[in-house]
């Protein structure tokens, strides 16, 4: 009989075992469903493999982003997530690390939950359930309670791919119209009928889309007749958004980092637009400097059906500028051969 020694590893129960190869074998199915699909298309999971799902997450900490509105804002929080119990799903904020705006929602409210892990990018809406005060001893430390959300009955895998940057083909010239937030709080019709309203845009031009975020220059020309925000939204956002209004921008006035805008573009000429919001994450001149270029990121489509459509049609046209900017570099290079002989 051998002796034990120190460098020996404990044995794995057989439930462990059971369950780690019960969720290898879960995440290699969806990996050979996700190869399967075209890149266009958003993976619904099945319902027997949410549970799994979600308490791989919330045995790995994967941090994860809720996306809210409030005060006819959206807004974006880093949360973990911490137990599934039934038809339950308790999710805490991460402020431990760095610096975050408490969050401001109500029970009932429509919230959007993401994280990525391994082969793709999980996304479901769900509701408040209700909001866990922490208990009296730990009120004095960095956690601010439980948010409790409506365990979801279904969730969307999106390809990781379909989050990277693809420029705009060079044949197409897309036109992008934005417009400020209004500082007032809005219905979805009011939204909507503001969304229509667009003698007060400003106009620019895509340079590259992804389902996360964009980059769209804006000429000078633009931003002299495009009208600057309105005081009461430059104080609500510097209110909301402290840090991020504090840094100085090279630019114009009528943008700011950490704004949120209404963006709007024709992905191909027979389509019908896109519409959605995106907040400022960065600004920058031009290299010739005729302009300025804004780092958009895409907020919101998380949080309901609608926005999930929108996501849908997002990841389609990644797909189709990718193939397209690759048929045309099949065409360029078989161009050199031909004229190389």
């Amino acid at each position: 009989m051998r002796e034990f020694t120190p460098s020996d590893k404990p044995l794995v129960t057989a439930k462990a075992f059971a369950g780690a190869q019960k969720a290898a074998i879960l995440r290699a199915r969806i990996r050979i469903t996700c190869g399967r699909r075209d890149m266009s298309e958003m993976v619904t999971l099945q319902r027997e493999k949410l549970e799994i799902i979600l308490r791989t997450v919330i045995a790995e900490k994967v941090p994860a982003i809720m996306s809210y509105l409030s005060k006819g804002k959206w807004h974006v929080a880093k949360i973990i997530l911490t137990k599934l119990d039934g038809k339950r799903l308790s999710v805490e904020s991460i402020r431990a690390q760095k610096k975050q705006r408490p969050i401001n929602i109500q029970v009932d409210q429509p919230v959007g939950i993401s994280f990525k892990h391994e082969y793709g990018k999980f996304v479901f809406d769900t509701t408040v359930v209700s909001l866990e005060m922490p208990p009296e001893q730990d009120q004095n430390r960095n956690w601010g309670g439980s948010i409790v959300l409506a365990a979801p009955d279904k969730i969307e895998v999106v390809q990781r791919r379909s989050y990277f940057r693809v420029e705009v083909p060079q044949s197409l010239k897309v036109k992008v119209l934005l417009w400020h937030r209004s500082t007032k709080h809005e219905t979805k019709d009011q939204i909507q009928e503001r969304a229509e309203q667009v003698h007060k845009c400003c106009h620019g031009r895509l340079l590259d889309i992804s389902a996360g975020g964009a980059q769209v220059v804006v000429p000078n020309e633009s931003l002299i007749n495009y009208p600057t925000p309105d005081t009461q939204q430059i104080k609500a956002d510097k209110l909301s958004d402290p840090d991020e209004q504090s840094n100085s921008v090279v630019g114009s006035p009528n943008f700011k980092k950490g704004q949120f805008l209404w963006v709007r573009f024709t992905p191909m000429p027979y389509e019908i637009p896109l519409t959605f919001s995106a907040q400022i994450r960065n600004i920058l001149p031009t290299a010739d400097g005729q302009g300025i270029s804004l780092g958009l990121q895409i907020v919101g489509l998380e949080a309901s059906p609608e926005g999930h459509q929108i996501l849908t049609r997002l990841i389609s046209v990644v797909e189709r500028y990718h193939q397209i900017n690759q048929s045309g570099v099949k065409h360029l290079d078989k161009s050199s051969f031909t004229s190389a002989l």
